[in-house]
């Protein structure tokens, strides 16, 4: 099986679920079509990576499984803040507030010897709510002198030591938030397999 990307989250998750991968990640312009929803743009891009990764490199009837993961809030995109005070900006903005969480995932399931071009593959998006703590400048700026929040989407991750002191209250799956939705990822694989 092939996981078409270099997350080290979604590696993890999938090595603990004890699935055999081979990393190869995806390149592909991730860059958001004019007026696209979010949930769309996340299926779209898992869509795209698996897609890419699957024609290149996966073998008769190998598996390749394909994610993007973003944080939404008021309708916009927070994506990895370029630097510490738009991770404060963006940290601020979900202070004491609800956000989405949305993965896109897609596995393709390439062709066999007699049709190699006949992939099936399957789709979705999970959507988790977050809620945050009424957060101080001062627990903001601490956080982001840390360096934890700067290479996440939404300048936080619920995994890390100061991140998981930033959340409240969760409404969906855990793992969705870390980058993968390794149950619902797993029934999808059977579904393929």
């Amino acid at each position: 099986m092939i996981l078409a990307s270099q997350s080290p989250r979604r590696i993890e998750l999938m090595r603990e679920a004890g699935y055999d991968i081979r990393i190869i990640p995806a390149d592909i312009d991730e860059t958001p079509f004019d007026d696209e929803a979010p949930l769309t743009l996340v299926e779209r891009l898992a869509r795209a990576k698996a897609a890419a990764v699957a024609a290149e490199h996966a073998e008769p009837t190998e598996l390749t499984v394909a994610a993007d993961t973003i944080v939404t809030f008021d309708g916009k995109i927070l994506g990895k803040p370029a630097n510490e005070d738009e991770a404060c900006t963006m940290l601020r903005e979900l202070s004491g507030r609800t956000h989405q969480v949305a993965t896109g995932v897609c596995i393709v399931k390439a062709g066999d010897t007699a049709a190699p071009h006949a992939a099936e593959s399957l789709s979705f998006v999970d959507v988790t709510d977050v809620t945050f703590y009424e957060l101080t400048d001062e627990q903001i700026e601490h956080y982001v002198a840390s360096g934890e929040p700067m290479d996440k989407a939404g300048a936080y991750g619920i995994q890390g030591v100061g991140g998981r002191m930033l959340v409240h209250d969760i409404s969906g799956d855990f793992y969705n938030v870390v980058g993968l939705p390794i149950s619902r990822v797993a029934r999808a694989i059977q579904k393929l397999s």
